[in-house]
């Protein structure tokens, strides 16, 4: 479903927002604190610290349906992808160097429209006891980057535009 150009988005530590909804439609949303993608990304996790979305993690759970908009910050390149199926667990020692990777990503990023280190370390602070990993499989995947193919559908990995 998603092209290398929109993997290589996903795995660079771009800003990534999660949202869900409860049972009436009320949405729930957050800035995660790390992401990554299998190669071939058919499975993405996204890390959320738990004490800042208890309702998005309630709603995950309850509801199983996920967006998240991974976006570029310097150039506004972004991709949303969604789901109606998550698996959620607690991050572990195994994840520590995916989320140093993300905040390394979120660092350069954020560095290239003039944000400090510091900045980028106090919005994504957690402790790794407090992460929850959410992983699921992409069913739906847009084109969000500003422009003519905003919002667009994107076709399946080596298809056509």
């Amino acid at each position: 479903m998603l092209s290398p150009e929109f993997i290589a988005l996903i795995t660079s530590g771009v800003s990534t927002i999660v949202a869900s909804h409860d049972a009436s439609g009320r949405p729930s949303l957050m800035r995660a604190v790390g992401a990554a993608t299998t190669p071939d990304g058919t499975r993405i996790t996204v890390y959320l610290n738990r004490p800042a979305c208890p309702q998005l993690l309630a709603d995950l759970q309850a509801t199983g349906q996920i967006a998240v908009v991974f976006s570029e910050p310097f150039s506004h390149r972004a991709v949303q992808v969604k789901a109606c199926r998550v698996e959620l667990r607690a991050a572990g020692p195994e994840d520590a160097p995916v989320l140093a990777r993300y905040l390394a990503g979120m660092e350069h990023e954020l560095g290239r429209i003039g944000f400090g280190p510091d900045y980028t370390r106090t919005m994504l602070a957690y402790q790794l006891g407090d992460v929850a990993a959410v992983s699921f499989s992409p069913e739906q995947a847009f084109d969000q980057t500003p422009g003519p193919k905003a919002g667009a559908s994107l076709p399946p990995a080596g298809g056509m535009a």
